[in-house]
């Protein structure tokens, strides 16, 4: 093309009169990658999705220009449009447990499109589909293929989406948080992905909340908040010299050469009356300074190992195949102390949560809680001690009941089933809500009606409510963006020092494992290749996955 693949001029996005998206201009050229990044709600998804007509129920669109490789998207009708999306469009969204249908094999997916906008025979399809997944990363391709969404882990099921997003050779591709769910070196290789295709001509605009991911790929930036775009660059205008204090709150969220216990989020204060505010250096006091031997002099009950897990093993058959999901998996999670497990999609990090939790049972090896067998034990005997470990899923929302209220799902948490007074239910539910930075009066609201951080407060509220000693946090911040991310992040750094918890933290981000964690176990294929103290695990990795991970992290 001679101009521009997208061409957007004074954007303008309504709902009921109230404008989300406020005279956003900007242009993609074929061959370029525009990133947008921002929090939650600062219009940037809108954004995208009006250029395909998907902007929301409800929504008003209007621009003095939006074109797409020409066309007037404007005035295109609905069939047009439809023609639009996956053929000179293709959009990667960022739920994909949502955008894929449960009941079909990913297969499926990926040949509708190429039947819908290429002239491939059925057996030429089915051809093309292994090669798209496996030009996405995704192992095993042709097994995957026959698999349906619910068998792959989170990430498998993102670059599935992916290889459905352009499997129609689009013009333009639109990527909506496509390397949330991902690990960093299967990030890296989506980025990889996404820089040939604009190499060989295809525009992207890619909407992000991780700056490492914008960093790695976009030749221009723009920050958006309340609607507007408030900053405008190239990468290292916009992140290295920072004009906008929005922007710059956003890089000094980023966790990744952050020292444990310096608060991430601005104005990060713990919400216990008198307590002083939190500082960098006050925080780093109260750890002890750095290094094992400091935090044992701050916290009374260091070394006391809460939970053992001893050579756990877990197999599952799928599709005619044994799948090995955890491979004599040994380590132990003290008091006052995190433990991150990292590795990538599918090596059995939450395989490894389920078995701590008790929800599978392992083919070999034991779990025990504070020094009493757990794994082992038939659930009618483990119920009692449930109170003891809680956990904080990825995601929240689907966690919750949806016609529960947060003060319902709380006060559940609390009575157990149990015959309770309300009174005191409520106000334990407030102080709850206190304690995790929420307001009590969100007791009142359903968690559909809630932000992304405001749930996973919630989700955090609830695991308290028991009065647990272990955490399992299961991919607690990847769906956040970066500033909402800092908060919660701040806000488990400081429950753990007032409660003295024991953290485990499954996670893909290398720098919010370096950031949270006092130790790190390197997972791969189910077995744990590398571990130790977090600064010797990333400084001088003996193992070469453990190095992979290392040279994955960009900020």
């Amino acid at each position: 093309m001679s101009g521009p693949v997208l061409e957007i001029k004074d954007l303008v996005v309504e709902f009921s009169g109230r404008r989300v998206v406020d005279g956003v201009s900007f242009q993609v050229a074929a061959g370029e990658c525009v990133a947008i990044v921002g929090e939650s709600g600062s219009g940037k998804s809108v954004t995208a999705r009006s250029i395909v007509g998907l902007a929301g129920d409800g929504a008003r669109v209007s621009a003095a220009e939006l074109t797409v490789a020409g066309q007037d998207v404007l005035s295109l009708s609905g069939r047009r449009l439809r023609r639009l999306r996956g053929g000179t469009v293709g959009l990667i969204a960022q739920d994909a447990l949502v955008s894929l249908d449960p009941l079909r094999p990913i297969g499926r997916e990926i040949g509708d499109t190429l039947a819908l906008h290429t002239g491939l025979d059925a057996a030429a399809r089915a051809a093309r589909t292994v090669e798209l997944l496996e030009r996405v990363g995704l192992p095993d391709a042709e097994l995957r293929s026959r698999q349906r969404p619910g068998q792959l882990s989170g990430g498998q099921r993102q670059r599935a989406l992916i290889a459905a997003g352009i499997a129609g050779e689009p013009s333009l591709v639109i990527a909506d948080e496509p390397t949330t769910a991902l690990d960093q070196p299967v990030q890296a290789g989506v980025l990889r992905l996404l820089g040939r295709l604009r190499d060989e001509g295809t525009g992207v605009l890619l909407i992000s909340h991780d700056l490492s991911v914008v960093l790695g790929i976009a030749d221009r930036v723009l920050v958006m908040t309340d609607g507007v775009v408030v900053e405008e660059g190239t990468p290292a205008e916009v992140f290295e010299r920072s004009q906008h204090p929005y922007t710059r709150k956003l890089v000094a969220a980023v966790p990744a050469g952050r020292p444990r216990g310096v608060p991430l989020s601005a104005g990060a204060a713990p919400s216990v009356v008198g307590q002083e505010p939190a500082t960098p250096d006050a925080a780093v006091e109260r750890r002890g300074g750095s290094g094992m031997a400091a935090h044992e002099a701050t916290s009374p009950t260091f070394g006391e190992v809460l939970l053992e897990a001893q050579g756990l093993s877990r197999s599952f058959h799928v599709a005619g195949r044994e799948i090995v999901a955890a491979d004599d998996v040994s380590f132990s999670l003290r008091a006052g102390r995190t433990l991150g497990l990292v590795g990538e999609s599918g090596s059995g990090k939450s395989t490894t949560a389920r078995l701590l939790l008790g929800l599978e049972r392992p083919d070999a090896g034991e779990v025990t809680l504070l020094g009493e067998p757990w794994s082992r034990l038939p659930e009618a005997r483990r119920r009692p001690r449930r109170p003891l470990i809680g956990a904080v899923f990825q995601d929240a929302l689907s966690s919750f009941d949806p016609r529960w209220t947060v003060g319902a799902i709380l006060a559940d948490a609390v009575t157990r089933g149990r015959s309770v007074r309300p009174g005191p239910v409520r106000a334990e539910v407030s102080a709850l809500l206190d304690t995790v930075g929420l307001d009590p009066v969100l007791a009142a609201r359903r968690p559909l009606h809630l932000s992304g951080g405001q749930r996973q407060r919630v989700s955090v509220a609830r695991a308290l409510a028991a009065g647990p000693r272990v955490l399992i946090l299961d991919e607690p911040v990847s769906a956040l963006d970066v500033s909402v991310q800092a908060q919660v992040l701040d806000l488990l750094d400081r429950l753990q020092r007032e409660r003295d918890l024991a953290y485990l933290l499954i996670t893909h981000d290398l720098g919010v494992a370096l950031h949270m964690s006092d130790d790190i176990a390197v997972l791969q294929e189910g077995r744990v290749v590398e571990s130790g103290p977090a600064e010797s695990v990333f400084d001088d990795p003996g193992h070469p996955y453990a190095r992979l991970l290392r040279d994955a992290v960009r900020v």
